[in-house]
């Protein structure tokens, strides 16, 4: 337009030409704009799942680490337990060995050695300690010791006979094997 054609039209019209001007131009701008949102959105979409999975990991690393320990603590506690354990159970061996010896003698007697015997018992329960080796149980070469082998009628094939020396274990962990003769 002309300046002498701008100066006939009205102020307001010439704003209002400027304006449609302006929003043409913003219109082209305006459509640059989406691409540009997309891309960051895309961006901050892939940084998001970059941050998820390194939490995840960084999850589970933590668990699996608190597992390991509370398993260590649990191994280190019974390896405590089967050391100082090994150093009672020849008085227990002497115990059980001292019941079968005194059936003669007075009772007075054999029910204090039943009580130390019981004590004990209750002591290796509080401990998790269990005992191991009946006549009568089958053969297991990984938890018992076979010192003789021997012929029974009254006994099955692979059976204990006799029991010289009680095993005892914690948990899955052997702490003595048991001495047994073992039925041909």
């Amino acid at each position: 337009m002309s300046e002498k054609n701008k100066a006939e039209i009205p102020e307001e019209e010439i704003q209002a030409e400027q304006t449609v001007e302006e929003v043409e131009a913003e219109a082209v701008d305006a459509e640059d704009i989406p691409d540009e949102r997309d891309e960051k959105i895309g961006k901050l979409e892939a940084e998001l799942a970059a941050q998820k999975d390194r939490y995840m990991r960084l999850a589970a690393e933590y668990d699996n680490y608190r597992k390991r320990t509370a398993n260590e603590k649990l191994g280190i506690y019974d390896d405590a337990t089967s050391k100082a354990v090994t150093e009672i159970l020849p008085v227990a061996d002497s115990v059980r060995m001292a019941l079968e010896n005194l059936k003669d003698s007075d009772p007075e007697i054999i029910k204090g050695v039943e009580l130390i015997k019981s004590q004990l018992d209750r002591s290796f329960e509080k401990l998790r300690i269990e005992s191991y080796g009946e006549v009568g149980d089958e053969f297991d070469p990984n938890l018992h010791n076979a010192i003789s082998m021997v012929d029974s009628e009254e006994l099955k094939s692979n059976q204990i006979a006799a029991v010289f020396q009680t095993g005892y274990k914690i948990g899955d962990k052997i702490i003595r094997h048991a001495m047994v003769q073992v039925v041909n």
